[in-house]
């Protein structure tokens, strides 16, 4: 009888051996579990090269999302696509009359209204592309938490739609130095590698403001202030070659400054390739390394210091 009730006892005691098989022991470490069953953060950044290899196999979805964006652009206007030439067109018009007739700055550049077309075309096109970035993460947060993908797309996107808005442009400003008696040459071609300089710094400025605007959204609207003041000391509407040679006792820092802006840079590197009264002497030393430099600090900066938050954008 002692015996049957000994085993009754040991029946109803509760095991103190673990439930789960030797080979896997309980462990609350989340760590270990994910790596034990092969599981990863979800959205977690990626690597530096891996990010390059996602983007690039994105390329056409970038091209379909900016043109898609530029068709839809003025898709509510009577006059559809024709503002993409008009917008820039009309600036330059107010730009003439303020600071090319009443302002003077138009005495002594030689074939003025062709120089301002180029300035008003290629600054707009920097311009746009920061503005159009600032927004490129909070203004899609939709697509961004609902699909998963480099979200660099985003802001190259965006740059690229002002790039091809440019091209428009182009076709306008053609007609306008033609009839204005600017020959055609084979500097003409120097637009090509200008534009392309150009694309890549504001791709990259494009991709800095994109990661700033996602944080802190009122960036969106400082941004127009700041692009204003850059622009009035880009040399759109006067020549920053005149000024410097009507001021020789300018300090040396602000001589740099103008000479190095990037956005200078660009627009007279387009004026020299498309303008033929605008002279290699008008361009500030080492122009093209300038040029160059600016779109690799620009490019590869922005496109590093935009995948440093690449996990933080579309949460919070």
């Amino acid at each position: 009888m002692s015996q049957v009730l000994k085993t009754l006892d040991t029946l109803d005691t509760p095991s103190s051996a673990s439930p789960f098989p030797a080979s896997h022991p309980p462990d609350d470490d989340p760590a270990a579990l994910a790596a034990r069953y092969g599981l990863t953060v979800s959205g977690a950044r990626p690597t530096l090269p891996a990010y390059v290899r996602q983007l690039w196999a994105r390329r056409h979805f970038i091209t379909a999302f900016a043109t898609a964006k530029l068709t839809a652009q003025y898709s509510q206007a009577k006059l559809g696509q024709v503002w993409q030439v008009a917008t820039p067109l009309l600036n330059a018009a107010v730009y003439y009359f303020i600071f090319g007739v009443l302002m003077g700055t138009s005495r002594g550049v030689p074939d003025y209204v062709p120089f301002l077309v180029t300035g008003v075309f290629v600054w707009t096109f920097t311009q746009s592309s920061i503005m159009a970035g600032t927004r490129a993460i909070s203004g899609s947060l939709g697509l961004v938490r609902a699909l998963h993908f480099p979200r660099a797309a985003l802001p190259v996107s965006y740059a690229l739609q002002q790039l091809q808005q440019l091209l428009f442009s182009m076709a306008a400003l053609v007609v306008i130095l033609l009839c204005f008696g600017v020959p055609v040459g084979v500097s003409w071609l120097l637009a090509v590698p200008t534009l392309a300089l150009q694309f890549v710094f504001n791709a990259g400025v494009a991709m800095i403001v994109a990661r700033l605007g996602a944080r802190t959204p009122d960036i969106a609207q400082l941004m127009p202030f700041l692009l204003r003041t850059w622009m009035y000391v880009s040399g759109v509407m006067w020549s920053i070659d005149r000024v410097l040679s009507g001021h020789p006792d300018m300090p040396r820092v602000v001589l740099l400054a103008l000479q190095c802006n990037p956005a200078a840079v660009y627009i007279d590197l387009m004026r020299f390739a498309l303008i033929d009264s605008f002279h290699a002497s008008q361009l500030p030393t080492h122009v093209w390394a300038l040029a160059v430099g600016w779109a690799l600090l620009a490019g590869v900066g922005g496109f590093i210091y935009f995948w440093k938050a690449e996990e933080t954008y579309g949460r919070g």
